[in-house]
């Protein structure tokens, strides 16, 4: 039986309303991930790892966890003409009900490629790709009409042009009524210019990592980063990984504090990509702040206990799965279980309406076939290391 969609936002649904919830654009690479490697394999030597999955990554990251959570999304990116080009966009388009409209086939253009290894909780990775043949905003043209687009700040292609000059795709779906949800990379020149948040003027939204945003603010703990960044974008988030995450709403009067689930934590690869996408999911549903974060990192809190990427980013199904489970060990699984039970009780309004059969994780793998490792608990029963971490990198 085929997984059943399932439309959060079915209530807002009308003729008028925009043909996408979530516009993106960016880089999409063949992930090829190793996992329980026993170490890194030294110089002149073969190591055997125990599983291995295949699946699109990059922005395919962010575009499949907006997907799985039910958003109406359209992807911009560049595909080659080879069988890795076929793989990663027959899974987008036909598995993960990503529009790719707006994307090009390049003929004599190869896809980057990802390899991910896997050891002890940690994860090193070797890329290879080139150039795409065409920018962004060539390749898109008039961007579709969405409700928000989701964007990393550079300056390469910076927002906020000055009147007269060319705008890129974000500024002018802004424009047509986007709302504009920004990120940032880490800065490996170590400058950290804090000229790149003049960009926010804008955004609707900004969502760095504590040690992006101190580094971008000049400041020395997050919550004081958060203050600085809540006075120049509407809505300001900050994830600290185990510690949890703090945003302010500027449009509501809301400020928040939700921490981290307890987890498993085992390849935080993509869980930045995850939090995000429940925060644009939470936004554009009109929750309370809390609840956001809430749900953004229990999102989180699901990808980092599997491996690879896109391949962990949970659909409204695990969620269900992950409910059901906390509600029913509450009185019996001790303070925390009660205290989770409490948390996530807004999850009882949105649950119930999904279907048996709603979309889970995908197995996507070139391999047929990804012999990685299961979820843990979702209520852990010993103590276990807190999840939901980022780690600063230059592609998640």
């Amino acid at each position: 039986m085929s997984a059943q969609a399932y439309d959060p936002l079915a209530d807002l649904r009308s003729p008028e309303a925009p043909q996408f919830d979530v516009f993106l654009a960016g880089t999409v690479f063949l992930d090829i991930v190793f996992t329980g490697l026993p170490a890194m394999p030294a110089a002149g030597t073969e190591t055997w790892a125990e599983g291995m999955g295949s699946c699109p990554g990059g922005i395919a990251n962010l575009a499949i966890a907006t997907s799985r959570l039910g958003l109406r999304t359209s992807l911009a990116a560049a595909f080659g003409d080879d069988d890795y080009g076929d793989f990663c966009w027959r899974t987008l388009a036909e598995q993960e009900s990503v529009d790719l409209s707006k994307s090009r086939r390049f003929d004599q253009w190869h896809t980057p490629v990802t390899v991910s290894m896997a050891v002890d909780r940690d994860r090193s990775m070797v890329t290879h790709g080139h150039p795409a043949p065409m920018s962004a905003s060539e390749m898109i043209g008039k961007p579709p009409r969405s409700r928000a687009v989701i964007v990393t700040l550079s300056a390469e292609e910076p927002l906020g042009a000055p009147p007269g000059a060319a705008c890129n795709w974000a500024e002018l779906a802004q424009r047509d009524g986007a709302m504009i949800f920004a990120d940032v990379g880490w800065d490996p020149s170590g400058a950290w210019s804090p000229s790149l948040l003049d960009q926010l003027a804008v955004c609707h939204a900004f969502m760095p990592n504590a040690v992006e945003a101190m580094a971008y603010t000049g400041t020395d703990n997050p919550r004081d980063a958060l203050y600085v960044l809540a006075d120049k974008v509407p809505l300001a988030v900050v994830t600290d990984g185990a510690n949890g995450a703090m945003a302010i709403d500027s449009t509501t009067g809301e400020e928040a504090y939700v921490p981290a689930p307890r987890v498993r934590a085992l390849d935080p690869t993509g869980a930045g990509d995850v939090f995000g996408a429940g925060i644009v999911l939470g936004t554009l549903s009109g929750w309370p702040l809390a609840d956001r974060l809430a749900f953004a990192g229990v999102c989180a809190g699901l990808a980092v206990q599997q491996f690879g990427g896109s391949l962990a980013a949970p659909g409204w199904g695990d969620i269900a799965d992950w409910w059901h489970e906390v509600r029913g060990a509450a009185g019996r699984g001790g303070a925390y279980g009660d205290s989770l039970a409490r948390r996530y009780a807004f999850l009882d309004r949105l649950v119930p309406t999904v279907p048996v059969g709603a979309v889970r994780r995908a197995a996507a793998t070139i391999a047929r076939h990804a012999d990685l490792e299961p979820p843990a608990p979702a209520v852990p029963t010993e103590p276990e290391v807190p999840a939901a971490q980022r780690v600063p990198a230059q592609k998640e």
